[in-house]
């Protein structure tokens, strides 16, 4: 269901110093396009009482670019949730971690090496993982061997920093076709395989809906391997109220739970311009009310 325009304004509360939202919802360079550049819509969100910032290219970004965005979410107490830490190459649906070629698996460690050093200068203690495509050549029985394995050799690369990596699930239905990872259930196998703290579950919501569904059951059965969240509405990957899922149900579930993580908003805005941005802002304001509802 659409978000109504009516009592937007109510919804949003005062355009700047807003009373700071409940869960760290996290928006991204592009939710607030209109108020300028990177550094200004963080201070732009920060005024809406956003906590957090999400980031998935901060890695591929200058040296002097990540200190700044780092310096600017200090400055305004918020936190730096994931940067995407190996990126897959989409159009030629690599790497293949569970294949025949140990290069591959190689160059995923070295770019895991790299990311340590990003994190720091980000003062981000989690990063994404995109665990690979399928190799139709191998059983996949053998290919999740071969994941666990090199997941545990990444953890073992990332624990002594304190750091996690969180595997994400990607849906094959609408988005991402051929990925070896698509569920939450089965990233919870390869997280309990690995066994580390450092290798964790990054739950997009958006894709599970897609893929599976059952979306509270899926958090409650494989939540001790979650450790960090996004939403997006289904279908259209826009804010919470355009789409199928109760994200205020879902709010109220990691309420009771007492999750205190990131919460990603790695969605586009259905309206374009700073009317979107305004309904963006509200649709989180009504979630984050509404799942504080009995």
């Amino acid at each position: 269901m659409a978000l109504p325009l009516v009592g937007l304004a109510r919804a949003q509360g005062s355009t700047s110093n807003a009373a700071r939202f409940s869960l760290a919802y996290a928006p991204h360079e592009g939710s607030f396009a209109s108020r300028g550049g990177r550094i200004e819509q963080i201070a732009f969100a920060a005024d809406q009482g956003f906590r957090a910032w999400e980031d998935n290219e901060a890695g591929a970004r200058p040296v002097d670019e990540q200190e700044q965005m780092a310096k600017a979410l200090a400055q305004r107490g918020m936190r730096m949730g994931v940067f995407v830490a190996s990126m897959p190459n989409w159009s030629q649906s690599r790497p293949l971690l569970g294949g025949n070629d140990d290069a591959e698996r190689e160059a995923f460690l070295a770019d895991i090496r790299k990311a340590v050093d990003v994190s720091k200068r980000l003062n981000a203690t989690q990063m994404t993982v995109v665990t690979g495509f399928l190799d139709p050549r191998v059983p996949v029985d053998i290919q999740t061997a071969r994941v666990i394995d090199v997941m545990r050799r990444a953890g073992d690369i990332m624990a002594p920093h304190k750091l996690t990596m969180v595997m994400e699930p990607l849906n094959t239905r609408t988005n991402h076709p051929g990925v070896y990872m698509q569920t939450i259930a089965q990233g919870y196998a390869v997280a309990r395989g690995v066994n580390s703290p450092a290798v964790k579950i990054l739950a997009d919501l958006y894709h599970e809906q897609i893929q599976s569904g059952n979306l509270i059951p899926a958090l409650e059965t494989c939540w001790s391997e979650i450790a960090y969240l996004q939403f997006g509405d289904n279908p259209g990957r826009k804010e919470p109220g355009t789409g199928e899922v109760n994200y205020a149900t879902i709010v109220r579930w990691l309420r009771a739970k007492g999750y205190t993580g990131v919460i990603g908003m790695e969605h586009g805005n259905s309206v374009a311009g700073r009317a979107g941005e305004d309904r963006l802002i509200a649709a989180y304001r009504i979630i984050d009310r509404q799942g504080g509802e009995a």
